[in-house]
């Protein structure tokens, strides 16, 4: 195998996000967002890997401080219906939940229960 083939980067293994209070963090994302758990890391955390084997983390660092963390796009089927179901269970939209159509996808704007920003997301092709 050629060099760069071996440091050729494949995909993402996962994303993570700093967070204040670990136990409320993942209180949000398992049942406000119903993301199952896959891995708990007490009070530092811990990890939701998806159908597609991506995997989204929080953390809670004894060393540094939060830092507010953006840009994860979150896969839906459907936008208005997921910005519907979570402004329902609480969830904070910017523009009271607009949704962006742009030439290649839709995007709703959120906040976690942490002050992270991330995005419901679906692509047009």
């Amino acid at each position: 195998m050629a060099v760069a083939e071996k440091v050729a980067i494949q995909g993402v293994d996962a994303a993570v996000y700093l967070v204040k209070d670990a136990d409320r963090a993942k209180k949000f994302w398992q049942e406000t967002m119903g993301c199952a758990m896959t891995m708990d890391y007490g009070p530092y955390g811990g990890e939701f890997t998806f159908g597609d084997d991506t995997t989204f983390g929080l953390y809670k660092p004894d060393d540094q401080e939060w830092r507010q963390g953006g840009g994860m796009l979150f896969r839906v089927d459907d936008v208005a219906a997921a910005v519907e179901h979570y402004k329902s269970r609480g969830v904070k939209f910017d523009d009271d939940g607009k949704i962006e159509d742009t030439p290649v996808c839709w995007m709703a704007f959120a906040q976690d229960s942490e002050g992270n920003n991330f995005i419901l997301h679906k692509r047009k092709v």
